[in-house]
């Protein structure tokens, strides 16, 4: 099995167990905390993407740089030093990030957030914890960052998938056995990722070749890469206002327990991200390293099989949970207030995140290539327009108006870059990337989905609502698989020829 084909694999089931196993606990925390206290959870999740415009692309440029080094001879000692340089720079900010909350989260509380039967005092507390949690965890993403860009993706993905394990199966024995409360649950979730932590740095140093000398902050580290560092960093705070904005505004506009149904949708439709992080996690070292040797041809390849798995990993859970969505509340929480009330936003939130995931890989070819100023620019143009229109929309329609303005942001976001990015890069693709990679998928999926609730409707009992669900997406992933491709072809010489080689 070829590298790209082994991290692809190591990626998406870490990836998919990750998702499983965070999604299972939520009921559990509703049931303990009620729709207030996951309200607050949601919170954390949003707060934690806020936070990570400090990470000022650090965890994209190690991975980018030592991706690069790693096929250089004797880098050993500048590989080392990149790391030194870069975590000296992220636990600052960790430390800083810590004592902030402790210092001013407490009192941002009360003007913030609108419990309804949370106490100010325990809002405010949890408040606190959180930023506690963000900090125990901020260095993270720069080990990850490091160990996706040596191929270290298999090695990575047990570790990540060991810690969610522990972290969301020991937080609901401590709700169930300790005590119900949030304080309870995050205490937990802090003293579990500070040895994530620190578990992670020692693997990364561990992988790193050898040095002849200690490593040192090296301020050429900063130097030599802060063009490419400070345009990711700018990418990085928009997406992050583009993917938070309106949380941020729903938690102060809506009741705690109306942004919690907001919250709760946007954690399943958030699903699709996971889907595509197997792909560009997997794909990101290679077309670095394919752009810099200028080898085109295998870069065109890789892209439209990139974005042809993308489609199949996402499309058909895309096309289910946007159809199936109050269904799919429903088995999950087995509460069938909390699938009335999420059920009609989460088909629209799914619906603009399967166009924001449809664009992600684009967004990766750019990355790789050095080049973060369309998606800036795409990124700002949209910005200009998402604060009022979320707002307006939240006012007057609550959580549903909030759904429809992400849907049309991220189509017009999509209707800017995509055209723009194929002008400069892979220049006449473009229209394969609109028939073949993405819009057969899409057809072929949404069709197969619509019909099958057309013809078999909504089953009222538990057992044939889940078989229809697992029906319904078997069938669509098999058919988004027919519909693209190179997909179909890697498939089929993979497993209906087992002597052949397949690509890679």
């Amino acid at each position: 099995m070829s590298v790209v084909k082994r991290n692809i694999t190591a990626n998406a089931a870490g990836s998919g167990w990750g998702m499983l196993v965070s999604l299972t606990a939520v009921p559990f925390y509703i049931h303990f905390l009620g729709i207030e206290g996951y309200g607050l959870i949601g919170l954390y999740i949003s707060l934690s993407a806020v936070f990570s415009i400090l990470e000022f692309g650090l965890p994209t440029t190690i991975n980018r740089k030592l991706a690069q080094l790693s096929v250089q001879s004797g880098s050993g000692q500048q590989m080392r030093n990149l790391l030194r340089t870069l975590e000296v720079i992220a636990w600052t900010i960790a430390i800083a990030i810590g004592l902030s909350a402790a210092l001013l989260v407490p009192v941002a509380a009360t003007y913030w957030i609108r419990p309804q039967q949370l106490s100010m005092e325990s809002a405010a507390r949890t408040l606190t914890m959180i930023g506690m949690l963000i900090a125990c965890r901020w260095p993270l993403s720069l080990y990850w960052g490091g160990l996706l860009g040596l191929q270290k993706q298999v090695r990575l993905n047990v570790v990540v998938s060991s810690f969610t394990t522990v972290r969301s199966v020991g937080a609901v024995l401590v709700l169930w056995t300790i005590a119900p409360t949030l304080e309870a649950l995050f205490s937990w979730n802090i003293a579990i990722s500070l040895v994530e932590t620190m578990v992670t740095r020692f693997l990364l140093w561990q992988v790193l070749p050898p040095s002849p000398a200690a490593a040192k902050f090296s301020s050429q580290q900063l130097t030599a890469s802060w063009r490419f560092t400070a345009g990711m960093t700018a990418v990085s705070a928009l997406t992050v206002i583009w993917t938070q904005l309106d949380k941020l505004i729903l938690s102060a506009v809506l009741s705690l327990e109306a942004f919690g149904y907001y919250a709760l949708a946007w954690q399943i439709a958030a699903v699709l991200y996971g889907l595509l992080s197997p792909v560009t996690s997997a794909l990101f070292p290679r077309f670095s390293q394919l752009a810099r040797e200028r080898d085109e041809r295998e870069l065109t390849r890789l892209y439209h099989l990139g974005c042809q798995l993308t489609s199949v990993l996402v499309l058909p859970f895309a096309a289910v949970m946007a159809l199936f969505g109050q269904d799919l509340l429903y088995l999950w929480t087995s509460n069938p207030i909390v699938a009335a009330n999420a059920g009609s936003i989460l088909g629209l939130l799914v619906m603009g995140t399967t166009v924001s995931v449809l664009t992600g890989f684009p967004r990766t070819l750019q990355f790789a290539h050095g080049w973060t100023k369309l998606v800036l620019y795409a990124g700002t143009t949209a910005m200009l327009l998402a604060a009022p229109l979320i707002y307006f929309m939240t006012v007057h329609f609550g959580g549903l108006g909030a759904a429809w303005a992400w849907l049309i942001l991220n189509c017009g976001y999509m209707a800017i870059l995509l055209p723009s990015m194929h002008r400069r890069l892979l220049k006449g693709e473009l229209r394969r990337w609109l028939v073949t990679d993405v819009g057969a998928p899409v057809l072929a999926a949404f069709s197969v989905a619509a019909l099958w609730k057309v013809g078999f409707g909504s089953p009222q009992s538990y057992g044939w609502m889940l078989a229809n669900l697992a029906s319904v997406t078997l069938i669509t992933a098999l058919v988004a698989v027919i519909a693209a491709p190179q997909v179909r072809t890697l498939l089929m010489q993979q497993f209906l020829q087992p002597g052949g080689k397949a690509d890679s």
